[in-house]
């Protein structure tokens, strides 16, 4: 029986802590309640991490890795028009910063990509192509910057600093969860599929 990295009913976890944790959007400060946007995240880049070491270990092909970030990107999708308008707009945010990490795993599993150009520059091209109009060679080279940072390297801080508020910034939030899920628990990296917990958030 297939394995199932990321189920349904563990999305739709998140999504009732969501509307249990009434999130409302906050000018004058942060809203605590936004704290269950940063561990859905967490939760989703973790099990495509998860899916990227049973492919490193052999336990799944690239492509039953590639196909599974698919069905994990088209489950986290799916919309819910009870959340609210506040909690709409910022699931909307959640899923464009999660487009890049789908993105960046799969180019990852992939290969291929670039692994020379300095990641800054690489941040400054995606920025420059957005502006353009050329957006689907920003995700191209937001894709490689992603999955340079799954093979462990790490983006400069000035690089996003230098960033105006823009869909590349957006989608480096994700890629930036990607460092962030790495220097957490790591044990997914050791799995290899011979234990499973199969638990839920």
């Amino acid at each position: 029986m297939k394995e199932e990295f990321y189920t349904r009913g563990r999305w739709q976890n998140w999504i009732n802590k969501i509307k249990e944790s009434g999130f409302t959007l906050q000018e004058s400060e942060e809203d605590p309640s936004a704290a269950v946007f940063v561990y859905a995240m967490d939760d989703v880049v973790l099990a495509c991490l998860k899916v990227i070491a049973r492919c490193e270990h052999g336990t799944i092909t690239k492509e039953e890795a590639i196909s599974t970030i698919d069905e994990i990107r088209e489950i986290v999708s799916e919309r819910d028009d009870s959340l609210g308008e506040d909690a709409t707009l910022m699931l909307e945010s959640l899923n464009a910063s999660l487009s890049a990490v789908f993105l960046a795993s799969q180019r990852y599993i992939d290969g291929g990509y670039d692994q020379k150009t300095p990641l800054a520059d690489m941040v400054r091209k995606a920025a420059t192509a957005e502006e353009a109009g050329r957006m689907e060679e920003a995700l191209g080279i937001l894709s490689d910057i992603g999955a340079r940072v799954i093979g462990g390297e790490a983006v400069p801080e000035e690089a996003f600093a230098e960033l105006p508020y823009c869909m590349t910034a957006e989608l480096l939030d994700g890629i930036d969860a990607i460092s962030a899920a790495q220097v957490g628990d790591d044990s997914y990296k050791e799995d290899d599929g011979s234990e499973d917990d199969g638990e839920d958030a």
